[in-house]
């Protein structure tokens, strides 16, 4: 695959608020999606590691993308609760994982906390702990570029660029998402990777979500029961690496696995391969409630 294409979705109408999804439906497990920054339940880069197991993946957008209204729930615990609901409309009674990526990892981890019956695993890929974050800089320059007058121009110009001028595009954006100098990084792509990203990059909106991740929500770590895998690399320069290290040690059933990905992005490093078969072990690793699961603290990474 070397573009994006954006999937069907539903809209519902829930006690909760409107809410878009996406739902696959391949087997009787599932799993729950949640995306981060600046995409939608629409949009997926790679979900076959999910697909391949025969797992239906439910994809929400989170309040302020796509089609969710940011008055549907709002908070990571007010839309947790939302989807929630959203798997008991379906007949989802139990969640194999919930997947939390990015800024939709506090989410995920609200929805561990808040719905332990529904729950049974926790997967954390470059996902926000609940630390400061962006820093200040970053967070001003956010609210002016993603603002409600500004968000739509800011998109336009990016896809402007990156038609006109992929290599510069590429290069102004990673050095947001990679610690590892900006022209190294597009350089080290492989052509259907970079096809990938600016395909991606091309498709990406932020509405009001953007700038309602930016609001520092309620750490809910230290209620996490369930095993929880934590992915995350050193070189990504958008979620600091101490991030992953903050989860790991406050959640009590983490594993910590490092990726060797040069940027935000996992699935475009060079291990992702092997991280997808950690994923798998993790996935049909013994339930919650028989033997001692992947994520013990003995075991933590």
């Amino acid at each position: 695959m070397t573009s994006v294409a954006e999937r069907p979705t539903t809209v519902q109408h829930l006690t909760g608020g409107v809410v878009e999804y996406r739902l696959e439906r391949r087997g009787d497990a599932a799993v729950v999606i949640m995306h981060g920054g600046h995409l939608r339940a629409g949009l997926t880069l790679d979900e076959d590691v999910f697909a391949d197991a025969g797992l239906t993946v439910l994809a929400p957008s989170r309040p302020g993308y796509g089609r969710t209204p940011l008055s549907t729930g709002t908070t990571a615990a007010g839309f947790a609760d939302v989807t929630a609901d959203v798997c008991r409309h379906l007949g989802i009674d139990r969640v194999a994982a919930v997947v939390g990526i990015s800024a939709g990892g506090p989410t995920a981890m609200a929805l561990a906390a808040r719905h332990p019956d529904l729950v049974e695993r926790l997967i954390l890929q470059s996902a926000q702990a609940p630390l400061t974050w962006p820093g200040r800089g970053t967070r001003l320059l956010a609210g002016l570029i993603f603002s409600p007058a500004t968000e739509r121009l800011t998109w336009g110009g990016v896809r402007g660029l990156l038609r006109r001028s992929p290599d510069v595009g590429l290069r102004m954006l990673l050095r947001d998402l990679s610690t590892v100098p900006a022209r190294r990084a597009v350089a080290q792509l492989r052509p259907e990777h970079r096809a990938m990203l600016i395909s991606l990059l091309c498709q990406m909106r932020s509405g009001e979500g953007f700038r309602n991740d930016l609001r520092r929500g309620v750490d809910v770590t230290a209620e996490i029961g369930q095993p929880t895998l934590v992915l995350a690399s050193r070189r990504d320069g958008s979620v600091p690496f101490g991030h992953a290290e903050y989860l790991a040690g406050t959640i009590r059933r983490a594993e910590l696995v490092e990726s060797r990905s040069d940027s935000h992005f996992l699935e475009f490093g060079e291990d992702w391969p092997a991280v997808c078969d950690t994923i798998r072990a993790f996935l049909t690793a013994a339930r919650p409630g028989d033997a001692a699961g992947p994520g013990d603290a003995a075991e933590r990474g």
